[in-house]
Formats: C-alpha cells, structure tokens, sequence
C-alpha cells in the first residue's frame, strides 16, 4: 500500500511518500480501506517523538480517519466488509493499564489502509460524507466532551474561545453556538477573525494586537463588578494561560483539553481563588461522545469546517501548511 511515513524522528524532512507492507488483520481486529484522514497536532508530537511514550518506527500518523471495512480478523462479530465506518482512534484497557493510540504508539491513517480493533467502530450513516467524518473525532470529539460533558456549557451563558481558527476551536464555536451561547472566538489576524463570525461566532478578538483580557474587562466590566466570562476555553497554555484566567466571571469556568502552545504556564493566583473559579480538564472523547457528534452531523446541526482536502501524495506539503498554521479548520487527507 501508499503511505506517508518516518524511518526516524525528526523535523519534515524526514518524512517519506511510498510503499509499506498491507497491515495484517488480527483476531478481532478490522483493516479499513481509509477514504479520509485529517491533520491533527498529535500527527507532528508522534513524528517529532514523545517522551515516555514509545513510536512504533517506521511510523505511520493520522490519528482520525473514515472509511470502508476491507477485512475482518476471525471473531469479529456483527460487522461486515463494506460497512462504511468511523474508528475512534484510542482504546484503553482498563484492566490491565494498557492504552494505544492509532498514529501515536501504532501506525495510524495516513495510508490506504489502517487496522483497528473490531471493538473502536462506529457505523457511519450514509448522509455524513467521509471527509466530515474524518474531521470529528480528535477536534469536534474532543471539543463535545470539553464543552458539554464536563464542563456543562447552558443556553445563555457567554464564553472565549482562544485559537478558535482550528479544528478544536473550530469545533467549540460550533459546538457552542448550537447549545445557544454567546460566543467570542479569538484568532491570530483580522481574515481568521473575519471567517469565524461568518462560522457563527457573535464577536471576534484578534489577539496578535488586542488583549484578550484587556478586551474582556472592557466589554463586560471588572472581575468585582460582575465583569468576565462564564466559560473560557484555552487549550494552547504557555503564555495565553494567565490572561485567560483573568477572562473568567465569578464563578465562571476555564476548560482545558491540551497545552499546544506550550505545557509551562504562569497561574494568577489571587485572581483563581478571588474568583472562585472552577478549572477542569478534559482529554479525549468517549464513544457517546462521537456519537453525540455524528448524530449532530446527520441531523444538519453540524458541518465540520474542512479547509481543503488533498491526495495522499500531497500530504507532505499539506503537513508543512499545518505547521506553519496556514489553514482554517481541518486539512484532509483523501487516499
């Protein structure tokens, strides 16, 4: 088969367009003929290589992907080939401590075919195309599960969405809108901003010359005179931590699901516990959650944002527009 791979870690130079043996098929496992992959920051992390965590190599990334079942391994029950299918790309076993990640620490998506246990299928109704499919799990999963499952977002509260000009953030403006919030995206230039009212958000911030926090106090008042937000969701970290914290009302909420600017942050202390604040993390997406998604997309409630959709032999100058964040959404992958 085609893939897109790495012999070792390293910057984009080191990846590689061509053959890599079929992957076989295990007891109770299924092979996926793969109709479409999308980028996500782990793709790089894996390629880069991670600390603690060991990269099958040659690697192989692309962690979320749609497609068709192209075999299945013996057990396998309830499934057959043909079945137009969403795998979640994660799978814990909780008795035993194991956990692996399709693209991480196994080889992933970014080929023809990929292999996935029988038991991380979803069926795929035939109204969702498999490039909107392929958007959901890493973004709109995540940004489901940050913003309804633990944080309990409700209709009429206001919240900020930091870097909302990608996949998660994307994916939280949506999310958000559609439960009946009043949204504020924030991104990186006046075009990016421009593009996420036309998503839906009711303001934007660009925070390349606006204060995020300056802008908040502003527009709503100060911390003790009710000012702020109710939900503040910053999943970059590093330097935008603490000006995020000073976004949040009262009793508001700051989510976390990811640290991609950076993993070290400076915490406002006297402004966390003036506030009462609550900060609660999120990481990954359930079952129900990418469900929850995929009846969202069905129903006509949601439509991922896809900023283009390249061939396989295209990936490698796709991954170089990710990088360098020239994109608006989710780039994907069409083998």
């Amino acid at each position: 088969m085609k893939a897109v791979y790495f012999e070792e870690h390293g910057d984009l130079s080191v990846l590689r367009y061509g053959d890599r043996p079929m992957p076989e098929v295990a007891d109770g496992w299924a092979r996926i003929r793969v109709r479409a992959t999308s980028f996500n920051h782990a793709d790089l992390f894996a390629r880069r290589g991670m600390p603690g965590i060991k990269v099958e190599l040659p690697g192989i990334t692309g962690m979320d992907c749609a497609g068709d079942i192209d075999a299945l391994g013996a057990g396998v029950t309830g499934w057959k080939v043909g079945d137009r299918v969403l795998p979640i790309s994660h799978h814990v076993d909780w008795d035993n401590g194991k956990f692996d990640m399709l693209g991480e620490n196994r080889n992933g998506a970014m080929a023809e075919y990929c292999v996935v246990r029988a038991s991380q299928l979803i069926k795929l109704p035939d109204n969702v195309s498999y490039e909107d499919a392929a958007c959901l799990p890493c973004a709109y999963g995540t940004a489901y599960r940050m913003l309804h499952t633990r944080g309990q977002i409700q209709a009429g509260q206001s919240i900020l969405i930091l870097g909302a000009s990608g996949g998660v953030g994307n994916a939280c403006v949506q999310l958000a809108k559609a439960a009946g919030l009043h949204v504020v995206a924030a991104a990186g230039d006046d075009a990016k901003c421009e593009r996420l009212l036309a998503l839906g958000a009711d303001e934007a911030i660009n925070y390349s010359t606006t204060a995020i926090d300056g802008w908040v106090k502003k527009k709503t008042g100060s911390l003790l005179r009710g000012g702020g937000m109710d939900v503040v969701v910053n999943f970059t970290a590093g330097d935008t931590w603490m000006p995020s914290m000073r976004c949040v009302k009262r009793f508001g909420k700051l989510l976390c699901c990811g640290g991609t600017g950076g993993y070290q942050a400076v915490t406002d202390i006297p402004y966390l516990f003036m506030s009462e604040m609550s900060i609660i993390g999120s990481t990954g997406w359930t079952m129900e959650d990418q469900k929850a998604c995929i009846d969202l997309v069905a129903s006509g409630r949601l439509k991922p944002v896809i900023d283009r959709v390249v061939p396989l032999p295209g990936a490698i100058d796709a991954c170089a527009a990710f990088e360098k964040r020239d994109f608006f959404g989710k780039i994907i992958v069409a083998p």
